[in-house]
Formats: structure tokens, sequence, C-alpha cells
């Protein structure tokens, strides 16, 4: 049986991260620097150290509103050509460093228009950031792919004008399509149009659901727009049942697990939006035992203060997990990506199953 997985272990680990936001997972300098180009006032402090834990919500009691409240500085210095590639770029070298050899980075197009782009313009600016990252990784001695969701704004009227736009752009670096904002009070069924030209464009798509709205947001991300994945879903443990030590599953969570519907779980962002008590508490390590198809992700690495190495070490500290339990979530968000099975598959045959094997090799020795 493996013993317990180190931080350098984890830090060496090949991995793949499939939901994070792109302005949500900007260097708290990168902020400063583009406030100063465009004389934008309202940030809190232009010291780095102290901008960074800003940004950090972690008071006991927050919700996703409040969360949400930081991305009106960091949308406010995105909002150029060169804005978003910078911003694009960094993201693929930060998690490339970090040891993601495959990232999925979502968007919302419509939030990036107020420096007069149009919003094929931001997507080309974010896909040739994204570019330029990925070449200046390599140049390190890391090699990751980094591709783009795009994301419509569920409080707004955009959807199918995004859903459009993430087609147009599936052969450039788009592997998919998102809705994401606050869900209460808007739930997925008010963007069926948006879902259904996915759907008959034969193209994917991953829905926000089940992260402060509870299971009526999973069921109709599910039944009625046929989400591949779940963004966060971690309220699917709403229709979990403990009965004498023994666990009994509802008819939406059954169906969930039965089909196999990727989990993308951030449990740091859900502990700071207030969707779990605490990382003890998160029903991740369940939803793993119970064997659903659970993926670890970071959400918003600036919001958070996190990356998806220090995401593992915190997990794996308070669940004992061990390299076999990495490489298990590791494998669950390889075979969820929004790649060709051609690629998934060379992914996990010639970098993932290799990485974790040399990883075990060096612990015998």
């Amino acid at each position: 049986m493996s013993t317990a997985i180190t931080p350098e272990q984890i830090q060496r680990a090949p991995k793949v991260l499939l939901h994070e936001h792109l302005d949500g997972g900007l260097r708290p300098q990168t902020v400063i620097d583009l406030s100063r180009d465009i004389k934008y006032p309202g940030l809190p402090t232009t010291d780095p150290d102290e901008l960074g834990r800003w940004f950090i919500v972690d008071t006991p009691g927050s919700d996703l509103v409040r969360y949400l409240e930081g991305f009106a500085h960091t949308t406010a210095v995105m909002q150029t050509r060169d804005q978003l590639e910078r911003v694009a770029a960094e993201s693929a070298i930060d998690l490339a460093r970090d040891g993601v050899v495959y990232a999925e980075v979502r968007f919302a197009p419509e939030l990036h228009l107020k420096g007069g782009l149009a919003l094929d313009d931001v997507v080309r600016a974010v896909l040739d950031g994204f570019a330029q990252g990925m070449k200046e990784a390599h140049r390190e001695g890391h090699n990751i792919t980094v591709r783009a969701i795009l994301s419509a704004m569920r409080q707004a009227s955009l959807s199918e004008t995004i859903a459009e736009l993430a087609v147009s752009f599936r052969d450039q670096g788009v592997c998919g399509f998102d809705i994401a904002g606050p869900e209460d009070g808007f739930p997925p069924t008010k963007h069926l149009r948006a879902f259904h030209l996915i759907q008959r464009e034969d193209f994917h798509m991953t829905i926000h659901a089940g992260e402060d709205f509870g299971l009526p947001s999973i069921w109709e991300a599910v039944q009625f727009c046929n989400a591949e994945r779940l963004g966060h879903g971690v309220r699917i443990v709403d229709d979990i049942t403990e009965i004498n030590g023994r666990h009994e599953l509802g008819r939406l969570a059954n169906f969930v697990r039965d089909r196999r519907i990727p989990l993308e779980v951030c449990p740091t962002s859900n502990v700071h939006t207030g969707a779990a008590a605490s990382i003890a508490t998160h029903p991740i390590d369940l939803l793993r035992r119970l064997r659903f198809r659970v993926t670890l992700n970071t959400d918003n690495r600036l919001m958070s203060g996190i990356t998806l190495s220090s995401e593992f070490e915190v997990c794996a500290k308070a669940f004992g997990w061990n390299l076999d339990d990495m490489e298990w979530l590791t494998l669950n968000a390889a075979k969820s990506a929004f790649s060709p099975f051609d690629e998934r598959l060379a992914m996990i045959n010639s970098v993932i199953k290799p990485g974790y094997a040399a990883l075990r090799a060096s612990k015998t020795k």
C-alpha cells in the first residue's frame, strides 16, 4: 500500500486542471503593473504581498457574492489586447511551473469589452497569450497544453452569442462552453438555446452547478441541458444520506455517478465561498470514496491564494491521500478533458502514468 504523499512528490507529479478562471489567476504584481499603466484608481493597495492577501476571501461566513467582488479589479485591467495576452501567457507559465501538463482555463469574453475590443478580438488575444506562455514554459523545460473554455454570464443574455463564438474558435484553441456567475435566481435552463446550439454542433460543455445552490441546479444542468461536466457539483452530497454507517445515494446522485459525469471540485474555493465549512469537512473525500468521477481544481488561484499543488497538499493532509489517490484523481481529470480521445490517451500513457511510475520508483531507492 502506498504511504503518505510528500509535498515534493506533489510538486513533481504531472497534474491536470479542468476548472480555472483566467480573471481569478492573475499575479498580484501584474494587477498592480496594469493598474498603473491605465491609471486605475480602485486597488486597495499597491504592495504586491498586501494585495495578494486582500484578494483572499477566507472570512468565516463568506459567500459567493463576496468572493466575486475581487473580480472587479482583475477584469478592470483585462480590457486591451496587450493586457489579455500578458495575463494569459503568465497563466500558462505559472501553471506549467506548478507541474500542470494540461489545463482548461475559462473566461467570459463579454467582461472584456470596455476597452473597445470585439468578442472575437478578446478570444484571439487570450489564445495568443496562451500560445506565448506555452512556448515560454517549453523553453524553461515544462511542457503544458492550455486550452480555453468560453463562459457566458448566467445573469446576462449573451449566452447564445458566446456559444456561437466558442464553436467558431473550436479549431483554434477553444475546447468548450460554460455558464458562470451567481446560481441562485439564474438557473441553467434560462440558457437552453445556447446549450442546444452546442449539442447540435457536436461540441463540449460544462456548467457551473451545485456550488452556491443545491440539487435543483445540478438536476437542471444534467437533465435539461445535458452537461458533460459539472463545475463544482459538490452539492450532490445533499442527495447522499448516511444510514447506520452506510451511504445511500438518491436518484440524482446515482444518476451522476452511474453516468460518470465529472465533478470539477475546488475545495479551498468552496470554503472561501461558504459552500463548505472547512477542508476537513469538505465532501470531496466522501465523493472520492464513493467513486464519483471527482477531479481536483483551483477555481481562482489569486482569490484563494493557492496552486494546484497546494490544493493536493492540503487535501492529502486532511484525508490521508497517497500517491495512488493523486494519480486516480489526475487520471479522472485527463479522461474528462475536452480534448480528442487520441490526445487524452497519449497524455495518460505517455505523461501521467510514466510520471507517477517514476515517482514510485524514486521512493523505493
